[in-house]
């Protein structure tokens, strides 16, 4: 194995690298060997941490362990290469970790010479003004695909319908974030149709609007004479969608109380039903949404640490409408087509004022306000078949 870390030293201390890798020791044992050469080593505990820590700021190289817990290596690197072409990875083994850090340890002392290390030059012939862990990083547009029911072209669309598409096919807990209106549950069902489970229920729990008395039985199930009226047992919902997947919808609205039993669940993927002593193992992949920052309810005491990092082992934040302005149309037109086939009415335009008034608005309900908005306009257009701005009544 080889290892070509070459460039000037002053420059390659500024050189931003993450390591990513779900074994403490040769996270440590790899930074120590970076350390000297490169001044800012970042540590990631998995792909999805590396993914989330590559979104804080700027990052030149990736060094990426072969054996991740939660995500499939050579995936996750075809995905970073597309999401960010010129960062460079270098992908190890853990398990040769003797032979990795022989020859991190060479490349970073033959680079006090950059003009005698391999790589060292650029195409011109000159040193390289930074380190370079040499790897291709070609995009691959193939992660770009939308998810089934979405569309989108903006970049940090294509950033959401990657992550789904990687994360789909394994069990890892997932937790999509976003802005009311945003699509949250449309992730949740995509993720679950390309799955495995696909063939398996998709059952969702809004934890916002079952009251808290009668959650617990809700989620868990109960037994006969558990609680007054309960006149017969019942599976819960997490039962329910044994083989396939449980969408907790507004997940930071859960009680605590909920919360402990809810994470036992998830560590242990065993259901106890409410006023009964039976234990029922379950196989269910969970998509969590929440449209609340979890981190600072974590931190006012509102929400169980230990649930909040079980939640988002593999978090995917989705845009607001505002963030993704050459979106607003092309939703807006898809939406408008879909109303007239449902309506078996003939195919209706907006005007070009009607496209600037939509591309203007903030649109603070998202896409779902966009689609009641075109909806409207839809109905008050009555025969004609253009879409005028002035059908549209939209406010801050």
């Amino acid at each position: 194995m080889s290892i070509s870390i070459t460039g000037d030293s002053e420059v390659s201390r500024g050189a931003r690298v993450i390591i990513a890798s779900p074994s403490e020791r040769f996270r440590q044992s790899v930074e120590e060997q970076l350390g000297p050469r490169f001044g800012d080593v970042t540590l990631a505990t998995g792909g999805a941490d590396a993914l989330a820590k590559l979104d804080e700021a700027p990052c030149r190289y990736l060094v990426l362990d072969r054996r991740l817990a939660d995500l499939n290596a050579e995936e996750l690197e075809e995905m970073i290469h597309a999401l960010y072409p010129g960062l460079e990875i270098l992908t190890l083994d853990s398990e040769d970790e003797p032979e990795v850090l022989r020859a991190i340890s060479l490349a970073s002392t033959e680079s006090a010479n950059p003009a005698e290390t391999a790589g060292g030059e650029s195409d011109s012939g000159e040193p390289d003004d930074e380190p370079s862990l040499r790897v291709n990083t070609e995009p691959d547009e193939r992660w770009a695909k939308p998810l089934p029911g979405m569309i989108g072209t903006a970049r940090a669309m294509a950033r959401v319908f990657r992550l789904s598409r990687l994360v789909a096919p394994r069990s890892t807990t997932v937790l999509v974030m976003g802005e009311t209106g945003t699509g949250k549950e449309l992730v949740a069902r995509a993720i679950h149709d390309l799955s495995q489970r696909a063939q398996g229920p998709f059952v969702t729990v809004n934890c916002a609007a079952i009251p808290e008395a009668l959650l617990e039985a809700e989620l868990f199930g109960h037994s006969r004479g558990a609680f007054t009226g309960a006149v017969q047992s019942r599976l819960g919902r997490i039962h329910a969608a044994h083989g396939g997947t449980l969408f907790l919808d507004e997940a930071g609205e859960l009680p605590l109380g909920m919360q402990a039993k809810l994470l036992r669940f998830l560590q242990h993927g065993e259901v106890q039903r409410l006023g009964s002593s039976d234990v029922f193992r379950v196989d269910v992949r969970v998509v969590a949404a929440t449209n609340a920052d979890l981190s600072e309810r974590v931190s006012r005491g509102e929400f169980r640490a230990d649930l909040y990092y079980r939640l988002s082992i593999f978090p995917i934040r989705l845009p607001p409408l505002r963030e993704r302005a050459e979106d607003i149309v092309p939703i807006a037109l898809n939406h408008l087509d879909a109303l007239c086939r449902e309506a078996s009415a003939p195919e209706k335009r907006l005007s070009r004022p009607a496209e600037e008034l939509l591309r203007r608005h903030s649109w603070p309900g998202n896409v779902r306000e966009l689609q009641h908005a075109v909806e409207r306009a839809l109905i008050l257009s009555e025969d004609s078949r253009e879409i005028s701005a002035d059908l549209f009544h939209l406010s801050e």
